[in-house]
């Protein structure tokens, strides 16, 4: 059978609409060498700041239609670091983040809201210490858009509103908590870079 330009029409179509359906979302997976997760916690002498590193983590970018984008992020508890080896490692202690138990905090997008030209909201459920709570990401894009850098690599501004430590049972015996007057609000800020397919 000869296919006319008539009877190829339907074909050519759909082969379109795939490539389409095929470019329509970026995978960029997060540069764990470039990125880190901080927090803030207010106490009696001041505010206790540390970090978070060695993140990983996926960013399923679409640029048409950003509502369905999604972001999944991973960070090793264990690579905790608030500048005293000795705090950390009491951090790390079955009395509060218990790592050997929850070796990994986890986000996990559920919606995604684009706020601005390079801003948007990412609403999903946070994961640590056993309990899942659901968080929004406050993200805004640093690098420029219509460049051919930002084709490969994208790095990402991240805020949210103040964590409450008895949401997650990140708390110490009753005692310690009065003697240091450690606050309930965790402040977080993140510095994400991501690369265009790994």
């Amino acid at each position: 059978m000869i296919r006319t330009k008539k009877n190829l029409a339907p074909w050519l179509g759909l082969i379109l609409i795939g490539l389409c359906d095929a470019q329509a979302s970026d995978t960029y997976k997060i540069d764990p060498a470039h990125s880190v997760v901080s927090f803030g916690v207010h106490h009696f002498l001041g505010v206790t700041k540390g970090k978070f590193t060695r993140i990983t983590g996926t960013v399923e970018l679409d640029r048409e239609h950003p509502e369905n984008s999604s972001v999944s992020v991973e960070i090793p508890v264990r690579n905790i670091d608030t500048g005293i080896r000795k705090r950390d490692d009491h951090l790390l202690s079955a009395e509060f983040f218990d790592a050997a138990k929850y070796p990994q905090i986890i986000f996990k997008s559920r919606s995604v809201k684009q706020t601005g030209p390079q801003t948007g909201n990412v609403l999903g459920d946070l994961t640590m210490h056993g309990v899942t709570r659901p968080m929004t990401l406050h993200v805004k894009l640093l690098s420029p858009t219509g460049t051919q850098d930002s084709k490969s690599t994208l790095r990402w501004v991240v805020t949210t509103d103040p964590l409450k430590r008895r949401d997650f049972n990140l708390m110490f015996s009753s005692t310690a908590e009065t003697v240091s007057g450690i606050g309930q609000d965790v402040s977080i800020n993140m510095e994400i870079e991501t690369s265009k397919g790994g």
